[in-house]
């Protein structure tokens, strides 16, 4: 049997939402088909099969919340069938598996576990130097653990692991936390308790409402925002896009907007002023200036706020710029945007005079140095 577990894509995902199941128990499938459907804080994305062979099972309900390494799919393969008989494989089924979303977490299939450690990334988490007591810098955990410790803001490092040689489990990290003497209760009054009677609604935040939340909360709080605000005369430009944004209307369906002028004009004045076009990179503490330019573009969506990326934007003509602007935003509002598409922006831009708004103090998107906002 092989189980395929939801994996780590990157851009910081960590869970998403079962949206619906294209196969079934008894579904025979080859590498690459399609499995189920998951919406993530970034993107809504199909689940490809990693192997060919029969959908023993279908972990999840549609609408669960699913994280990284658990299990979604289990899979008959042809080699289960070489290697064991129908009696061996009915034992096999009936044994106990411990921890099956731990395990490999994360990963395509099962994994054989090295004993030799990986290193993890610490990006962002300052450095601890090791106890007098000879506490090791590197604990062997799985994934999950892992995450689960650095959420919760534990020493992974003081925990007794129970899994096989040791590795910490996430029921070791749940035994650990319940047994810390808890903080005195909040004194915070809930949002609605004053309101007695009155009607209310509540409204579940999606995973992309999460998302923007969390990610406006880490840029306001870890970058210093400062704004600057002008005015300035585009007459000419407004004169020229009159004459020429029907240019491309019989050919490509398409009228050239303001956004790809405004996208030329910044990537040559980033250019001029490379600072801009930068990120800081803290645990080095060193300031990464990017020689492309891949700019960001807010799209207003029902369910939010998207920044799909334009790579390359200096090397693309006027009419290149408006095509994937309109194909980045059509997807973003269409939510079929692959994470390809969202991550790795140097520098990004956003409009609120599309809200009839003359200026605005935008949030820069971290950990992006600046935004530019158009009125």
């Amino acid at each position: 049997m092989i189980e395929f577990k939801f994996p780590d894509i990157g851009e910081g995902v960590t869970e998403g939402v079962l949206l619906h199941w294209l196969v079934k128990p008894g579904d025979k499938v080859q590498e690459g088909d399609s499995l189920c459907e998951v919406e993530t804080d970034k993107v809504t994305t199909e689940m490809p099969s990693p192997v060919d062979g029969v959908v023993e099972r279908c972990h999840g309900k549609v609408g669960e919340t699913i994280a990284v390494g658990d299990v979604l799919v289990t899979f008959r393969t042809s080699e289960d069938e070489n290697e064991k008989d129908d009696t061996d494989k009915n034992t096999f089924k009936d044994q106990p598996r411990e921890e099956p979303a731990e395990e490999n977490a994360g990963v395509v299939g099962t994994l054989d576990v090295s004993e030799e450690l990986m290193e993890t990334s610490r990006e962002g988490i300052p450095a601890v130097e090791p106890s007098a007591a000879g506490i090791p810098e590197k604990v062997l955990a799985t994934p999950v653990a892992r995450k689960m410790a650095h959420d919760q803001g534990v020493d992974i490092r003081q925990i007794k692991g129970t899994g096989p040689a040791g590795r910490v489990m996430k029921a070791d990290i749940q035994r650990f936390t319940s047994s810390q003497p808890k903080g005195p209760e909040s004194s915070l009054v809930s949002p609605t308790a004053n309101h007695g009677s009155d009607p209310v609604e509540r409204m579940k935040l999606s995973n992309l409402r999460k998302a923007i939340m969390k990610k406006m909360v880490e840029s306001t709080s870890s970058i210093p925002h400062t704004t600057a605000m002008d005015e300035i005369d585009v007459t000419s430009l407004v004169e020229y896009r009159e004459k020429v944004k029907h240019l491309f209307v019989d050919e490509h369906q398409v009228k050239l907007t303001y956004l790809p002028f405004i996208i030329k004009a910044l990537t040559t004045t980033l250019a001029a002023h490379p600072r801009f076009n930068s990120q800081l990179d803290e645990s080095n503490q060193e300031l990464v200036l990017f020689k492309a330019y891949h700019i960001g573009i807010a799209v207003d969506t029902p369910e939010g706020l998207t920044v799909p990326v334009i790579r390359n934007a200096d090397q693309k003509s006027l009419l290149a710029l408006q095509l994937e602007a309109e194909k980045l935003s059509r997807a973003a509002r269409e939510r079929t945007l692959k994470l390809e598409q969202v991550k790795g922006s140097t520098f990004s831009i956003t409009n609120y005079g599309s809200f009839g708004a003359s200026f605005g103090t935008p949030i820069i998107n971290h950990p992006e140095a600046a935004i530019l906002g158009i009125g």
